[in-house]
């Protein structure tokens, strides 16, 4: 039986091989140009952050005045969440729960948001179809979800670009699970189903990492800036924005 993916024990690795990388940065990038929007915007805002993990990238929201509710399955990413937006000075605008997002509901209550934020949750999760029903309950009926999920069909490219075919024909499955690596891609087809079932309408699609992960050689440092600048260039031009290995789309209630 699958269980939910927590980090606990991972705190200082996942900070490493994520966020200290190239493919962190470019993350953060994109997420940064798609949501400016938002979180620069003049309304004071509440934002929910599920699945939150260590906080880096709600800071744009506190350091523009929005208040944050930060929440993480694992204690100990919560507390680093915590001394890291201490440090920055930003503490005032968060409240912190430590609770698996099943579980958002009895912790929080009714309260709304105009930002949920939801990022790189779906792929660790037993049942990712029915997270959407409680991520849409705390979406006000003029909020934006912000989703970004590890890409199926990516993944599968990836793998045929570097010659694994035998693990394309095990339909990317594999005996032994590697803890940081998703087990459980989404295809976004299969994703837009479940949010048509929840009357969910995405508004805008953006590919996220669609170079990094083909590059045959190793990035070389000095050139991260001009591929960072490619990526931003294309992540919403088709076909290369379908080819991300993270998808994130800006999501809002179907029109009624």
């Amino acid at each position: 039986m699958r269980n939910d993916q927590s980090f606990a024990g991972l705190t200082d690795k996942f900070a490493k091989n994520i966020y200290a990388t190239a493919k962190g940065k470019i993350r953060l990038a994109v997420l940064e140009r798609d949501l400016e929007p938002l979180y620069t915007g003049a309304r004071p805002l509440s934002v929910l952050d599920v699945g939150a993990g260590i906080g880096q990238f709600s800071q744009n929201f506190a350091r523009h005045g929005h208040n944050v509710v930060h929440t993480d399955i694992a204690d100990e990413m919560v507390a680093a969440a915590r001394e890291q937006h201490q440090a920055a000075g930003l503490s005032s605008y968060y409240s912190y729960f430590t609770a698996p997002l099943q579980e958002l509901p009895d912790r929080i209550g009714r309260q709304q948001f105009d930002v949920v934020l939801c990022h790189a949750v779906l792929e660790w999760l037993a049942d990712p179809a029915s997270a959407l029903q409680v991520l849409q309950q705390f979406l006000k009926a003029d909020g934006a979800l912000s989703l970004m999920f590890y890409n199926r069909n990516a993944k599968l490219m990836a793998n045929m670009v570097f010659g694994n075919f035998d693990y394309v024909e095990a339909d990317l499955q594999v005996k032994k699970r590697v803890r940081m690596s998703p087990q459980q891609p989404i295809a976004p087809q299969q994703l837009e189903d479940w949010l048509a079932q929840h009357k969910l309408t995405v508004m805008q699609r953006t590919g996220v990492r669609c170079f990094h992960d083909y590059l045959r050689e190793p990035l070389n440092a000095e050139r991260f800036e001009q591929l960072l600048r490619l990526e931003l260039k294309y992540s919403q031009t088709e076909p290369f924005s379908e080819l991300g290995r993270y998808q994130h789309w800006q999501i809002r209630h179907a029109a009624q």
